[in-house]
């Protein structure tokens, strides 16, 4: 399990993040996980051999083929548990520094051969979540800024 400390750690260092099971529609999570990284400062390497480019970025097949291409710190990882080993053996293959499982993403064999190789690893976890609570990004979209509230209005909108 991850600490506070090493979770700040691995997201102040990773800044560019091979997306892996990235999704060209709006209303998936991985869209819009990967967007809101975009947007604070992080460089999103989409991983989709099904598309061509999403949030504005040339997407990639494979980690392997999007590695020749750019330094990826972090391989995040939105594909089911089933699909992590070969995903895992690409981010130890380009030297990635971190492999990070998504919410409901876990595979022990493949992240204790992931930090057997010198490789961080976080499983179950969202890094859209994470940074958010971690960094104070969680006024972003309407959470914790007041807009939605438990509270009775003082007077009513109509």
């Amino acid at each position: 399990m991850s600490t506070v400390s090493e979770l700040r750690r691995i997201l102040g260092t990773c800044k560019t993040i091979a997306v892996v099971g990235l999704s060209p529609q709006w209303h998936r999570p991985s869209f819009f996980a990967a967007k809101y990284m975009q947007s604070h400062g992080y460089r999103i390497v989409p991983v989709n051999p099904a598309a061509t480019e999403i949030l504005g970025e040339r997407c990639y097949p494979s980690v392997t083929a999007a590695a020749q291409h750019h330094a990826i710190d972090m391989v995040d990882c939105f594909r089911k548990s089933a699909d992590i080993p070969p995903i895992a053996d690409e981010a130890i293959a380009i030297g990635a520094r971190c492999l990070w499982l998504q919410l409901g993403v876990i595979h022990e064999a493949a992240a204790q051969k992931a930090r057997g190789a010198g490789l961080d690893v976080v499983m179950d976890r969202c890094v859209k979540i994470e940074h958010a609570r971690l960094f104070g990004g969680l006024g972003w979209f309407g959470v914790n800024t007041g807009v939605i509230s438990s509270r009775r209005p003082q007077q009513l909108p109509y």
